[in-house]
């Protein structure tokens, strides 16, 4: 190996080093806030660690309501992902496979709807669902957030690169729409849809701007914005914020660690779409 190539080499290591442990600066030091006591993280500010304190995730458990707010971010994050891939499935068939008039048109919109920025629709979405009394509901969390258009794109390039021959071969054998899309097609494509799934779990799991304008009751709020409630009489609980923060991201954080592998090309897959 030349030394020139030796250097560049240690070079980019070096970089992508240092770009690391500016990655998870921030992430050691919620963990070593949230490990401390209250008086020590305000008294003692420090990067080294001092202690091993675990009364702010007890008081984080049994002291808030997070267990509640696990509830309805898996709640609202598995229905939106479940319904989210089905009618985008859907979609992307019809659009791909099907011809019937204004199909070509269909198509445009969903490309077209990139170019709207998802904060131009929220005082419209908001006024929606409070018009049909969905405030402080899973039903004004969750249907807001079904319309993912990267996934009908990703599904149908795939439904577009299928050979027509299996699907004329399936009309031969009798098969209906939906015996030719969950039968034969669906399981062709377990692998996109694993990613898709995981990607939208994680990303309906961290929304926060949407859940904190459309609940104000602290028994239907989801983690993301449980975390704003975590304060006492005398201002913010540095600890038991950072407890709470890091109970928070513990399941996306082991999906990501399952899946790495889907989650990455999920994201490689929108990235290429949206580009």
């Amino acid at each position: 190996m030349k030394s020139g190539t030796r250097l560049e080499n240690g070079i980019i290591t070096a970089f992508t080093l240092i770009v690391g442990l500016v990655w998870i600066f921030p992430l050691y030091w919620s963990f070593l806030t949230s490990v401390r006591s209250e008086e020590n993280v305000v008294t003692e500010p420090g990067i080294v660690p001092d202690e091993f304190n675990l009364s702010s995730y007890v008081d984080a458990l049994f002291n808030t309501k997070l267990l509640t707010w696990y509830f309805n971010s898996i709640g609202t994050a598995v229905i939106v992902t479940v319904v989210v891939l089905v009618i985008s499935m859907m979609c992307a068939y019809a659009i791909s496979q099907m011809q019937f008039p204004g199909r070509k048109l269909l198509y445009l919109v969903v490309l077209a709807s990139f170019m709207v920025p998802a904060q131009a629709l929220v005082v419209t979405q908001f006024i929606l669902m409070n018009d049909l009394g969905l405030i402080n509901t899973w039903a004004g969390i969750i249907l807001p957030q079904l319309i993912v258009p990267v996934v009908i794109i990703v599904y149908k390039q795939f439904f577009d690169a299928v050979p027509k021959e299996m699907r004329e071969a399936a009309v031969l054998d009798g098969g209906g729409e939906y015996t030719i899309l969950f039968k034969v097609y669906l399981p062709l494509n377990w692998g996109i849809t694993t990613a898709l799934a995981i990607v939208t779990f994680i990303g309906v799991w961290n929304s926060f701007f949407w859940p904190f304008l459309v609940i104000t009751s602290e028994d239907m709020m989801t983690i993301p914005v449980g975390i704003t409630q975590v304060t006492d009489a005398f201002g913010i609980a540095y600890a038991r914020l950072m407890a709470v923060a890091m109970l928070a991201a513990l399941p996306v954080v082991l999906a990501y660690l399952v899946f790495q592998r889907r989650v990455t090309e999920a994201v490689m897959i929108s990235s290429g779409v949206k580009g």
